[in-house]
């Protein structure tokens, strides 16, 4: 029997993630784990989380880590102006990206994850492999969404658990448009997913996460269901 653990923020790349890890490579059980870490959208990232746990009848489990929010800096968690962003802008999104950086947040779910799995095989003896939904990110991503980082942090798992624990990020050669186009294939309703980094209710529609959401469905020649609470003069929509 395989087991899967799928670290879940309701996204399109970790709910995409969680549909294929279920529907392509079979896996027999699978544990659904959220971080709660002070976000602004928390409430709807939670939502979909648990949405997705119940369409793929999975295990739903939440860690919270309010120190993470104590001394992170990033607008996903603090009060700040948010930039919002043209489609000009994103031909450079580096400087913009440092502003919702939160310190060494994928080591922190992953090493969380890797508690709860040596956990589970201690107790349970079952043994899961650990899924992540990052994507390819290019020269702008994150220190924590490389190829590299991914490489180093099962060397590391390797090291510091009794039972080895494979982490795994199927998705991370795809862009945004090649995932949604896979989430299509897989069935996912996009309706159901949530990228916004500040809205609480619902996707503002100018924030970064969310210009780059609204480009992977015009790139993906797919129509974009997303309610948006401001649309920017530059919004393009697919025509499918």
């Amino acid at each position: 029997m395989k087991n899967a653990m799928i670290l879940c923020s309701g996204g399109i790349d970790s709910i995409t993630t969680a549909h294929y890890v279920k529907k392509r490579l079979k896996y027999d059980k699978i544990l659904i784990l959220f971080f709660n870490y002070g976000q602004k959208s928390l409430h709807m990232e939670r939502k979909f989380s648990k949405k997705c746990a119940k369409i793929i009848n999975a295990e739903f489990v939440e860690i919270k880590l309010k120190w993470l929010n104590e001394i992170s800096n990033s607008l996903i968690n603090k009060i700040g102006k948010v930039k919002k962003i043209n489609r000009k802008d994103l031909r450079n999104t580096k400087k913009e990206s440092e502003k919702f950086y939160v310190p060494c947040r994928n080591t922190i779910f992953l090493i969380h994850a890797l508690a709860l799995a040596e956990s589970k095989f201690i107790k349970e003896k079952r043994k899961f492999d650990i899924f992540v939904g990052f994507k390819n990110e290019g020269k702008e991503s994150y220190p924590d969404t490389t190829k590299e980082f991914v490489k180093q942090i099962n060397k590391l798992s390797k090291i510091s658990c009794q039972k080895k624990f494979k982490i795994i990020a199927p998705l991370i050669e795809k862009d945004k448009e090649d995932i949604i186009v896979l989430g299509k294939k897989l069935g996912v309703d996009f309706k159901d997913t949530f990228s916004c980094y500040i809205g609480k209710k619902e996707h503002c529609g100018y924030c970064l996460s969310c210009r780059l959401r609204q480009e992977g469905f015009y790139w993906a020649n797919l129509k974009d269901p997303t309610r948006y609470k401001i649309k920017m003069k530059d919004f393009r929509s697919a025509k499918k």
